[in-house]
């Protein structure tokens, strides 16, 4: 039997609302994708964030359905790669990547890249704004955009992203484009919330850990989920999974995160998203 949900959930600017802390599937392997998305379901996640990239939609799909938990109580992002630009271009992959989920309807698409030299990520918001319109995707919205680029997409285009999906950990907290998504309504989502394991073992968060006796990654995951921040970690491990999602039994105080304020550094895990092209 699954276990409830064990996030709270944000509310978007188009009035829907999403789990705070999800589940990450990049790098995830397609055979091993429903199992994974499956543990994590049972242990009370409802918010999976996948990609065309990933490779991993048809074991993301799966796994849910293996779950049992109805459909509607769950929620699945998956993004359109850069390769794929452009708005014909994007209705042909988002189809593609409804039929490899199995679903009728995905809650959140999201334009994975700005890609700019391409100048093609207005004309591909128009796509997700008729996938919304027509009633297949719920909720619409970006990743990895610095503020100059949501400038021009707030400027030509009618719909305001919900989620703008970036890059963020203690190394590179992202304070200007966080503060340019509260301005505008615009919810931010960290993707490698943990700079893929680096920022672990870092001797602040072990005191912080050992403090209130959970892991480095749970206080790093708490640090995000207290800013407001949608966080999205990645496991493949059961155990880690669970664990990941045990982070509502503590709260850190004002000095804790001023220390993990201490962290910022800029160093980038990934590409600038101006370089991604």
């Amino acid at each position: 039997m699954t276990t409830e949900p064990v996030s709270p959930v944000l509310t978007m600017n188009d009035s829907r609302v999403i789990p705070q802390l999800g589940l990450g599937v990049y790098k995830i392997a397609h055979e091993q994708a429903a199992d994974v998305v499956a543990t994590a379901i049972d242990a009370g996640y409802r918010h999976v964030d996948t990609a065309t990239l990933y490779g991993n939609e048809v074991g993301v799909g799966e796994g849910m359905r293996r779950s049992g938990v109805p459909r509607e109580e769950l929620f699945v992002t998956t993004k359109v790669w850069q390769d794929d630009h452009g708005f014909e271009n994007t209705l042909r992959a988002f189809e593609g990547s409804r039929q490899k989920l199995g679903l009728d309807y995905v809650d959140l698409y999201l334009i994975h890249w700005p890609a700019p030299k391409r100048g093609l990520y207005i004309e591909t918001w128009r796509a997700l704004e008729k996938l919304r319109s027509d009633g297949v995707v719920r909720s619409i919205g970006v990743s990895n955009f610095h503020t100059h680029h949501l400038d021009a997409l707030l400027a030509e285009t009618e719909v305001v992203p919900v989620i703008n999906q970036i890059e963020l950990h203690p190394w590179l907290p992202q304070r200007e484009v966080r503060a340019y998504g509260d301005a505008n309504s615009i919810l931010t989502e960290a993707w490698s919330p943990l700079a893929r394991g680096r920022v672990l073992g870092n001797p602040v968060l072990d005191t912080l850990a050992a403090k209130h006796s959970v892991s480095p990654a749970q206080v790093v995951i708490r640090w995000h989920l207290q800013q407001g921040i949608v966080v999205i970690p990645k496991s493949v491990t059961p155990d880690r999974i669970r664990q990941n999602a045990d982070v509502f039994g503590f709260e850190l105080d004002a000095h804790d995160l001023v220390a993990i304020d201490g962290l910022e550094s800029g160093e980038r895990t990934g590409l600038d998203p101006d370089d991604n092209n």
